[in-house]
């Protein structure tokens, strides 16, 4: 995976500016083309931090030496997944649980490609399985290093993506139940005491950082902003509303929603069903025209214009907009062939081609659901932990439900848990096939 995919164009850049800048200013910042720094909040400190760490150590700008943290990193979250399908699984079904979840773990390009690229999804991927192995771990002994380490798992993924909220939200609910024999009685003080003292010390980091964007920037800001821009940049709510009212796939990502502004907004790109009569084409072409001739700028009057055609088109089709669109989206990102994980030369014509044309697209598909169908089969094997996981594949659904433009990335926070629950599902069919 290193040495055919990494890269560090991009998100990697905008990251890596802010690790610099904390490092030789001691600034939360980025830089302009002019050499500027100025202060920004477009992304959480978790992997920054994590970057100036790194620099520090092997210094400015070595994003190799990142990589080669991360993929033991990656390596590490596979054991854990192993162990906490072990620790999840009936008694009889552990070992091969335990042993199928590694390999479905290390095996998994849609992950491992991401161990190779100086991103924040595979720490993000690692906090995951700390997180699960420590719930596991501290529903059989309710110790406080276990509680420590839960909190730090779950504060980490939020400090890194704004979503790792969920994975909280989800799990800590699971600690205050007792799932084993083996877990000793605790008093209800003592419990109480772990979850103010783990309250606390997940949320002091928000706090300093809340804290830090009001007097910087006068605003309320416990995570970053949806939009990713600071407070007082050009923002398009109405391009973004109207992109709602059509986009369905990543060929619309990649192919419309990514060039605006910034280049040209190619009409014979749009699907037939962002236009609901001759009338709207010719509308929205004479935004187009409009936009493409201002240099490619989004003005705040073009904006307002794509507003009204979006407006115009909720109010003519809202559960369209609202319901079936959303629906495919979410659709889209868990089972449309993940190639835009695999950077490889063929991207681009698998991108053109609409995915459908090669047998690799299909290949990546047909591992997608694999996965799908054995994370399925793992639920209704009803391990420990069931409820958790599948309560935190249901919250970060709803929350795709809200995205545009989709990407498969969305869902990649996903798969430590699929990993998890696929491992629980061969050994349940190994056991069968035993037993026959």
């Amino acid at each position: 995976m290193f040495r055919h995919f990494f890269a560090t164009n991009g998100d990697t850049a905008v990251y890596g500016d802010i690790a610099r800048n904390l490092l030789l200013h001691g600034r939360y910042a980025l830089t302009v083309g002019t050499g500027q720094v100025f202060a920004t909040l477009i992304r959480l400190p978790g992997y920054p931090l994590f970057l100036a760490a790194c620099f520090k150590l092997f210094g400015v700008g070595n994003y190799a030496a990142v990589v080669f943290l991360q993929i033991p990193m990656e390596l590490a979250g596979c054991l854990l997944l192993a162990d906490c399908a072990r620790l999840i699984a009936p008694a009889r079904l552990r070992f091969v649980a335990a042993h199928a979840t590694l390999w479905l773990a290390t095996l998994c390009p849609f992950t491992a490609v991401y161990a190779a690229n100086p991103l924040t999804e595979c720490p993000t991927l690692f906090t995951i399985a700390l997180a699960l192995w420590a719930a596991c771990r501290f529903q059989q002994r309710r110790l406080w290093r276990f509680a420590l380490t839960f909190t730090f798992a779950v504060t980490f993924a939020a400090l890194l993506r704004p979503d790792g909220a969920l994975l909280a939200i989800a799990l800590a609910p699971a600690l205050l139940f007792r799932a084993t024999d083996q877990s000793a009685p605790v008093p209800a003080k003592r419990l109480l005491t772990m979850a103010l003292v783990c309250a606390l010390l997940c949320s002091a980091p928000f706090a300093a950082w809340t804290i830090r964007n009001e007097r910087v920037f006068h605003v309320f800001q416990p995570l970053a902003p949806r939009s990713a821009t600071d407070p007082g940049d050009p923002v398009t709510p109405g391009w973004d509303r109207w992109v709602a009212t059509w986009c369905l796939d990543f060929v619309s990502t990649y192919e419309v929603v990514w060039n605006v502004p910034g280049d040209v907004l190619d009409l014979s790109k749009l699907p037939s069903r962002a236009f609901d009569s001759s009338a709207q084409y010719d509308e929205t072409a004479a935004l187009a025209a409009e936009y493409d001739s201002n240099g490619y700028d989004m003005t705040p009057a073009l904006d307002a214009g794509f507003a009204r055609l979006a407006g115009e088109r909720t109010a003519t089709h809202p559960l369209r907009t609202y319901l079936w669109l959303p629906l495919g989206r979410m659709a889209d990102m868990w089972l449309r062939p993940r190639v835009e994980n695999l950077p490889i030369d063929l991207d681009w014509w698998v991108y053109k081609h609409h995915y459908a044309e090669t047998r690799f697209s299909w290949a990546y598909a047909a591992l997608n659901l694999a996965y799908l169908l054995l994370a399925v089969v793992g639920l209704f094997a009803r391990p420990r932990l069931a409820v958790w996981i599948f309560a935190y594949l249901l919250l970060r659904s709803a929350l795709l439900l809200t995205v545009v433009p989709p990407e498969a990335r969305y869902t990649l926070e996903c798969f430590p848990m699929l990993f998890v629950l696929g491992g629980v599902a061969i050994g349940r069919m190994f056991a069968r096939a035993v037993k026959s």
